[in-house]
């Protein structure tokens, strides 16, 4: 999944040109995160599975923290507290409650759902902080959450009202649970980090949450089939630490530095495309109209409420 911390300017400038590549393959290998979540949900306990891919994703940042920034600096008290916060919300639980959501949904349905994260975080902003949003981004939110009930109830809005419609089941719950801690992470990043990097941020966030994870997991170890696990399983750990973690991290952080955040963060709404397109390729998931239309009217309330006044 995406890692918003502060940027800084501790990455390599690039052109712009290759930036919007980059870019685009980030929001492709997040939206492959769904079918590797699949995968890996469908056979593996969630701590186990969630502790594997930070397992592979800290020691890539620890040694791409060394390389480009000499090292991890020192933490005071605040810092300390501060990135095992980011790690306990945008790690431990926000891994948990994806792993579980998927464990329970398709990919691309549960694909969907992540576009609701600007939004839940604009709305958390607005009661916590008291940040305006002007009638604009409020229509906004509103046509993205009834985007999100066309995805839910699969377009039957009025069966879901008499009873007799598909509506929310615990797959839906962990994910709304999911943005929710998401939205808590970079709630904590935007107002407590100063004066770390995305890298160091990341890199101490993801091991507090591998620690968290850990002692969650060694309750699950001793009833782990390691034995029957396929090449499958292995793989799907791999490209989450390595392409969902680390690589999409540095790309999208390319991209801040090069574009800026605002026009960065609009490439975030292709990772739900990419989801829906390679869920039905890669695991044969049929791909519904109220999926395609709840996600089109999604992503545009998505785009009004992250439009900027001029």
């Amino acid at each position: 999944m995406r890692t918003t911390v502060i940027p800084s300017a501790a990455l390599p400038s690039v052109q712009s040109p290759l930036v919007y590549i980059k870019l685009i393959f980030v929001a492709l290998f997040w939206g492959g995160t769904f079918i590797a979540g699949r995968v890996l949900a469908q056979q593996m306990p969630p701590m186990t599975a969630a502790s594997g891919r930070f397992g592979v994703a800290v020691l890539l940042l620890v040694l791409l923290a060394w390389k480009l920034e000499g090292g991890l600096p020192r933490l005071d008290r605040k810092q300390l507290m501060t990135t095992a916060a980011l790690g306990l919300t945008g790690i431990f639980l926000y891994n948990l409650c994806f792993l579980a959501a998927l464990s329970r949904m398709p990919a691309g349905r549960t694909a969907l759902f992540v576009a609701l994260n600007p939004i839940v975080t604009a709305l958390a902003s607005a009661f916590l902080f008291r940040e305006r949003l002007g009638s604009f981004k409020w229509l906004g939110i509103m046509l993205a959450f009834c985007g999100t009930a066309i995805v839910i109830t699969r377009g039957d809005l009025a069966g879901v009202l008499h009873g007799n419609g598909g509506g929310i089941g615990m797959g839906e719950v962990f994910m709304f649970c999911g943005i929710s801690s998401w939205a808590a992470y970079t709630l904590i990043g935007r107002v407590a980090l100063k004066g770390l990097s995305p890298i160091a941020a990341t890199t101490y966030a993801s091991m507090w949450g591998l620690a968290f994870l850990l002692v969650g997991a060694a309750m699950e170890f001793p009833i782990v089939p390691w034995h029957s696990f396929g090449w499958q399983v292995w793989a799907a750990i791999g490209y989450l630490g390595v392409f969902g973690t680390v690589i999409g991290f540095v790309w999208y952080y390319e991209g801040v530095k090069a574009l800026g955040p605002s026009r960065t963060a609009v490439f975030n709404n292709l990772v739900p495309v990419f989801g829906i397109v390679l869920a039905a390729v890669l695991l044969g998931e049929p791909v519904l109209v109220s999926m395609l239309v709840g996600g089109a009217v999604t992503i545009a309330g998505v785009i009004m409420t992250n439009r900027q006044a001029k």
